[in-house]
C-alpha cells in the first residue's frame, strides 16, 4: 500500500519558501504553539487531506519548467513537515529523481533521531529553520515549548553539512530585542559556520489572526504592530556583526 500523508494544502508559484519559484507543500500538523502563528488551521495532526507522493508529482510536475528557469523546486512546510518525516522523504526522493531541488522548511521541533530523518535529509538539498528565540525562558512564553530541540537540531543540521538558511520572525516585545539577536548572531557564527548561507529577518504580521478567531482561540497578539525598519536594520546589523550573511525579508 502506497504510504499517504496529511497535507494541508499546497502552493504553485511560491516565491518566499526557499530560492527561486517554487511549489510547496504545507504538511498538516505542529507540536508548537507559537503566539504569532499565521498557519493557525495546521496544527491538528488528524486534519488536513490524506495524498500519496504519486498523486502530487503529476502536478509538481507541470510546473518543472518555472522551477528550473528561476533556480527553484519544492518546498515542504507546514505546520511542520518533520512530523511527516517518511512521507517527505518519499516526496523529496521522487523530486531529487527528476531533477528538482528540495527544500525542506522546518521549526526543528526534533525529539527522535533516527533513519527516517537521515533518510529525509539525504534526498534535501536545503534547509530553512526557524530560529525564534534564544532564551528558553522567552521560547517557551512565545511557543510553550522548549529552544533546545531546535538549537540541537541546527547543531545536527551543521555536523552533517546541510545547508541551512536561518528565519527569523522579529515580534515586538517578544523577538526584537538586541540581546536575542546577538546571541543568535553569535550561535551560528560559533557553531553552526558557513553551513547557514543566510540569515532572513521576516517582519511580524497579524494575516493569520483571523484563523485563530475561526477556531475559537484568543489571538494574544492582536494589538502588536509590525516592527519599524529601524529596528529591523538595527537587529540586522546586529547578527550581521558576528560575520553572518543577513537579509531582510
Amino acid at each position: 500500500m502506497a504510504l499517504r500523508g496529511r497535507i494541508h494544502s499546497t502552493e504553485s508559484c511560491g516565491t518566499v519558501d526557499g530560492p527561486g519559484i517554487r511549489y510547496i507543500v504545507f504538511m498538516q500538523g505542529c507540536l508548537m504553539r507559537c503566539k504569532y502563528c499565521h498557519n493557525r488551521d495546521t496544527w491538528d495532526l488528524s486534519g488536513g487531506e490524506e495524498v500519496t507522493v504519486d498523486q502530487l508529482m503529476p502536478e509538481i510536475l507541470s510546473y518543472r519548467h518555472f522551477m528550473k528557469s528561476s533556480g527553484g523546486g519544492v518546498t515542504a512546510s507546514g505546520g511542520e513537515a518533520v512530523l511527516q518525516r517518511e512521507f517527505v522523504a518519499e516526496l523529496f526522493k521522487a523530486c531529487k529523481e527528476e531533477g528538482i531541488h528540495t527544500t525542506l522548511d522546518t521549526n526543528g521541533f526534533v525529539k527522535q533521531y533516527d533513519e527516517a530523518l537521515n533518510d529525509l535529509l539525504s534526498y534535501t538539498d536545503l534547509v530553512m529553520l526557524d530560529l525564534k528565540q534564544m532564551d528558553d525562558k522567552a521560547h517557551i512564553e512565545l511557543t510553550k515549548t522548549p529552544n533546545r530541540y531546535s538549537l540541537d537540531f541546527a547543531r545536527y543540521l551543521a555536523f552533517h553539512d546541510k545547508p541551512m538558511w536561518i528565519r527569523l520572525v522579529v515580534v515586538p516585545g517578544h523577538t526584537d530585542s538586541v540581546e536575542n539577536a546577538d546571541k543568535m548572531g553569535r550561535f551560528i557564527a560559533t557553531e553552526l559556520g558557513n553551513k547557514v548561507e543566510k540569515v532572513e529577518l521576516l517582519p511580524y504580521h497579524t494575516m493569520g489572526a483571523h484563523k485563530w478567531e475561526h477556531f475559537g482561540d484568543d489571538y494574544e497578539l492582536i494589538d502588536v504592530k509590525s516592527p519599524t525598519q529601524d529596528i529591523m536594520v538595527k537587529l540586522k546589523n546586529v547578527i550581521a556583526s558576528h560575520g553572518v550573511n543577513v537579509v531582510i525579508g
